[in-house]
Order: structure tokens, then C-alpha cells, then sequence
């Protein structure tokens, strides 16, 4: 019955038979049949069906997602014997915006020097995509933005205020200063991350601030393309002053405070709020409120 309702994920995750199939690692007629005889079990039709997959029925959704919270539950079992068996092992599946990934290895690191039969699945998302991602049980936790109304539904703590600098060669306008203000950086010529991504839209509200022009040439969901761009095609680029120090700009990059006036917004850990938690995500959960060092 497992493998019927991990058969059912799959194929809701790629909307594609021969792509669940080969994630699965099995052949498409085992997931077809798979498929059929999970419905036959639930007595109602779960896929829409015909030269392609159509979707899910009602029926279907509703059976997805408790597959999701089943197979979840049935992995925590596993780990919590395997705890009692041979200490804490596991997968960590963790997903952060793009400006704290440079930060996920403070926490990682600590971890896994303290419980080395874990492994770690790092995945950079938007802030939407993790509160999704966590929900369906396809994330443990995730690295993001507080300021959201939409986490009051999962649990949640603070790391670390994430403030934000000026990147740029030296040599070019403003690389000298000690600081610079938001409107001076509104006046470059800048590489920022995508519109979808919560700190493009913090951005464009200091940036913008007033009604202000900003140009940018060039938008990425990766920091280190914008990096890349920021040493190779003279632009500037915004990140988070942590993350830069974390990164360790190398010549002839420079990291400039923006103070004019500084803000900061709070980045911390969410997970999903249920009464019992897989072994590997309650340490990792706990442990993570002692690393000081962000």
C-alpha cells in the first residue's frame, strides 16, 4: 500500500507517467497499474486519464494528501528505529532562499560534525516554494524570510537579522565609501535576484523608495550569477552583508553597508508543526538554537 501512495506523489509531482516512473525507478506500467489498483482500493477514480496526464480528480487531491502525511509518518517510524538501533541517521531535506543558502552551512556543519550518518539535501527556493514545499512534506525545514503571515501555520524561530550591502568592483562609482545610502545604490546600473523572490520585492521598495528609477540589467534566481555578473560586466548587486562575509568576496569585489537608512529584515527556521517530529529534524531543530556563530 506504501509504494501505491508513493507512486501517487510522484506522479502528482511531475505531471508526467514516464518521469514518475523513472524517478521511481520503475517501468510505466508498473506506475499505471500501481495507480489502478490503489484506486480499486479506494474505490474511486484518482487520475484523470487520457493521451497524457490530465491531473488529479477531487478525489485525487484529497488521497494525495494524506499519501504524503502517511508516507511521512511512515519514514519518521523508520527513523525512530533506526535511532534506538544505531543513533541518529538519516536525510535532511532542507530548502532556503537564495541569500541564506551561504549561511545553511553554519548550521549543517556543527550538525554533522556531531552525527555523521546524516546527510543533507540543500535546495534553493522562494519563500512561497518553502512554506509549499514543507506543507506536502517534500521539505523538513527550511531557511527563510519571518515577515510572513503565512507561517502561523508552521512553527518558526529566529537565526539572525539579515541586513544588506552594496557589491561592486573597485575602482567603480561609490566603491571607496564607507557606506552607502539606498538612493545612491538606485542610481547604479544593478544585477538583482528575480521579481518572484521575497528579497527582490524587499529591494524594490528601498530601491524604488519615492517613486526613484532603478535599472537593472540583469535578474537571476542565484546570487552567485549576479556575483558573477557584478566581477565580469561592471554592474553592482544588493545581498545580505552576511552572506558576503560568509562568501568571502575575493579582489576586486568590495562589500559597502547600505546605512541610508539601514534596515533588516528577520531570516529563521520553519518546519511543520505536528506533535511528533522525525528523530533527524527534532535534533537538527534544537541544535540549530545553539549555533551563535551566523
Amino acid at each position: 500500500m506504501i509504494d501505491k501512495l508513493e507512486y501517487l506523489i510522484a506522479l502528482a509531482s511531475e505531471k508526467h507517467f514516464g518521469r514518475a516512473a523513472e524517478r521511481l525507478g520503475i517501468t510505466q506500467p508498473t506506475l499505471s497499474a500501481g495507480i489502478r489498483q490503489l484506486e480499486e482500493r479506494l474505490g474511486t477514480t484518482l487520475v484523470n486519464r487520457g493521451s497524457r496526464f490530465r491531473g488529479l480528480t477531487e478525489e485525487g487531491e484529497r488521497a494525495l494528501a494524506w499519501a504524503r502525511r502517511i508516507t511521512d509518518d511512515v519514514r519518521t517510524m523508520r527513523e525512530e528505529v533506526q535511532t534506538v538501533k544505531r543513533g541518529l541517521s538519516g536525510h535532511l531535506r532542507i530548502g532556503a532562499i537564495p541569500t541564506s543558502l551561504a549561511i545553511v552551512a553554519r548550521l549543517t556543519t556543527p550538525f554533522h560534525d556531531r552525527h555523521d550518518n546524516v546527510t543533507f539535501d540543500v535546495s534553493s527556493h522562494t519563500a512561497s516554494e518553502i512554506l509549499a514545499g514543507i506543507e506536502n512534506f517534500e521539505l523538513d525545514v527550511g531557511l527563510t524570510y519571518l515577515d510572513d503571515d503565512r507561517l502561523k501555520r508552521l512553527d518558526s524561530y529566529p537565526l539572525y537579522d539579515e541586513r544588506y550591502c552594496l557589491v561592486t568592483r573597485k575602482g567603480e562609482t561609490f566603491s571607496g565609501q564607507a557606506e552607502v545610502s539606498w538612493e545612491e545604490v538606485a542610481s547604479l546600473k544593478l544585477g538583482l535576484l528575480s521579481p518572484t523572490m521575497q528579497n527582490r520585492q524587499i529591494l524594490n521598495r528601498h530601491l524604488g523608495h519615492g517613486g526613484r528609477h532603478v535599472e537593472t540589467v540583469t535578474e537571476s534566481n542565484s546570487m552567485i550569477a549576479l556575483l558573477s555578473q557584478t566581477r565580469l560586466a561592471g554592474i553592482a548587486t544588493v545581498m545580505p552583508y552576511r552572506s558576503a562575509a560568509v562568501l568571502g568576496l575575493a579582489d576586486p569585489l568590495v562589500a559597502i553597508p547600505i546605512t541610508g537608512p539601514d534596515v533588516s529584515y528577520k531570516i529563521g527556521l520553519v518546519t511543520a508543526r505536528r506533535e511528533l517530529r522525525p528523530p533527524i529534524v527534532a535534533a537538527f531543530w534544537e541544535e540549530s538554537r545553539l549555533v551563535r556563530d551566523l
